[in-house]
């Protein structure tokens, strides 16, 4: 059974590139680089870098790779890897740059490397070390775990960080970052898992472990206690299942912090979704195994939370449920009755999302949070709206979506604010119940983030609409195909950087 993967040892080191014993040395190169902190560099390749940017074959573009043996440097190869114009260098580029070699070099099969950060950058010792440890730790994760045949590419060992500065600051950042990618890779394999070895009930066991592990209080509701709570939204969605629905409530609650702000995360934990009755089309419906990606983000950022010491209180809630077309399935038309006692007439079955996340906004607030924000792959309107390059960024009052928003510029997981305006709400009127759930297909990523709010209880709210970035279609050199583990790295950041809004 899966718990925290492994990852690879990584230690700072200092002195020259070429006295670096390992398989192979990445060092981030800018356009219109001459390498004045590497004057050996080409003459130990034997020219064969100047050649290569002479005929243009690497030019120090972004994420280009060239690799050339060396001699006279204790390590046999180095890959030099594009970082673009020095003027638009950042600890995300570093954090890709270090993904992008790190992937190379297990493509090549180095078990061992180590990466350069370059003096002169506007990226500090501290956040260097941290992107770093993040994009080689982020690079060893292994989405193929039950192919019984060869992998494609080794395991990582050992990783050594070149970063000039501080020991203790280079440190620091060095084992935030470790940490953070580790529960990244978590969240990834959760996503990757297939649905029948990841139901509602392996997936709150799974959890408890992984709490306990990082030191979170830990409860499991079963259906009993789902229904004793009145969370009518969540049994109407787990009903058409022979799989019970379960929840899951985490806790983070440091002994030196009793006041203040409580960050309440709640993530949806759908762990496969047919649609229901209102069912999906049959093409790609086994990328349904991943709709519980918010839950897994939220379990996971929890336990980096925890295992990070955040200076704020956290509590988790993350419903489970599959959402199947049985017998006693609910079905268009049907009105259930929330946790809160608002109605919500069902027009689509496959708008189940925002259902289990209405019951479980309500049950964080009971549990006394001050501020909310929910993680759901919710609506492929979003991803018509922003392709899959950006997540969806709903939320209320703007001051509090904005502090969500800085935390995920620092996790190097982008996304953008969307609107919210009044008029939207027209769309999930009624007939017979208090708000349908669903708008129709016009502004559907809107109308789904507003369903939500009406759970919200007025607090400060939002929104991640993550059904474009949980999942990437295609590989890049700074990203595998497949889970990404969106959101845990802003969640974390966001907890970690409390004093900025504990206040406000």
């Amino acid at each position: 059974m899966q718990t925290v993967p492994q990852t690879p040892a990584i230690t700072p080191i200092s002195g020259p590139s070429r006295t670096i014993e390992t398989d192979i040395v990445i060092i981030p190169v800018f356009e219109d680089d001459v390498l004045a902190d590497e004057p050996d560099l080409d003459a130990a390749s034997g020219g064969e870098i100047a050649a290569a940017r002479a005929r243009g074959e690497f030019t120090g573009k972004a994420f280009e790779l060239f690799v050339t043996p060396v001699s006279g440097w204790s390590a046999p190869r180095v890959a030099l890897v594009g970082a673009g114009a020095l003027k638009e260098f950042s600890s995300d580029r570093l954090r890709r740059i270090a993904i992008t070699g790190s992937l190379a070099a297990r493509q090549r099969r180095f078990a061992r490397f180590a990466l350069v950060h370059r003096p002169g950058s506007a990226v500090d010792a501290r956040d260097a070390a941290q992107v770093l440890a993040e994009g080689a730790v982020l690079a060893s994760f292994e989405g193929a775990t039950l192919k019984t045949t060869e992998h494609s590419s080794t395991a990582i060992e050992k990783v050594q960080l070149r970063v000039d500065g501080d020991k203790a600051t280079v440190e620091h950042g060095l084992e935030h970052g470790r940490v953070l990618a580790q529960y990244t890779n978590l969240a990834r394999g959760l996503s990757n898992e297939p649905s029948n070895d990841l139901t509602p009930q392996l997936f709150a066991q799974r959890a408890h472990r992984i709490a306990i592990e990082a030191g979170l209080a830990v409860e499991i509701f079963d259906e009993s206690k789902i229904a004793e709570l009145k969370m009518g939204l969540l049994l109407g969605v787990a009903r058409g299942s022979q799989e019970p629905p379960r929840v899951v409530v985490l806790r983070y609650e440091p002994d030196s912090i009793t006041t203040g702000p409580v960050l309440g995360l709640v993530g949806k934990g759908i762990t496969f979704d047919t649609g229901g009755i209102s069912i999906k089309p049959a093409d790609r419906m086994d990328r349904m195994k991943e709709d519980m990606s918010g839950g897994a983000a939220v379990l996971c950022a929890m336990a980096a939370i925890a295992r990070l010491g955040a200076p704020v209180r956290c509590v988790g809630v993350i419903p489970l449920a599959e959402n199947m077309p049985g017998g006693r399935a609910y079905k268009p038309g049907d009105v259930l009755v929330s946790a809160e006692g608002k109605t919500v007439e069902v027009l689509n079955t496959d708008a189940e999302g925002r259902l289990v996340l209405g019951d479980a906004l309500w049950y964080a607030r009971q549990l006394g949070v001050t501020h909310l924000v929910d993680v759901a792959t919710l609506t492929g309107a979003c991803v018509v709206a922003l392709g899959k390059a950006a997540t969806g960024l709903f939320g209320t009052p703007d001051a509090w979506r904005d502090h969500v928003q800085r935390a995920s510029e620092r996790a190097g997981e982008r996304t953008w604010p969307m609107p919210l305006f009044d008029d939207y709400k027209e769309l999930l009127k009624s007939q017979i119940a208090d708000v349908s759930n669903t708008g129709g297909r016009a502004g559907g990523a809107i109308t789904g983030a507003l369903f939500i709010q009406e759970f919200s209880g007025g607090l400060p709210w939002v929104h991640m609409d993550v059904a474009g970035t949980a999942w990437a279609e295609e590989a890049k050199p700074y990203q595998a195909k497949g889970a990404t583990g969106v959101a845990v790295r802003t969640l974390a950041e966001l907890a970690l950087g409390a004093q900025e809004w504990a206040k406000a």
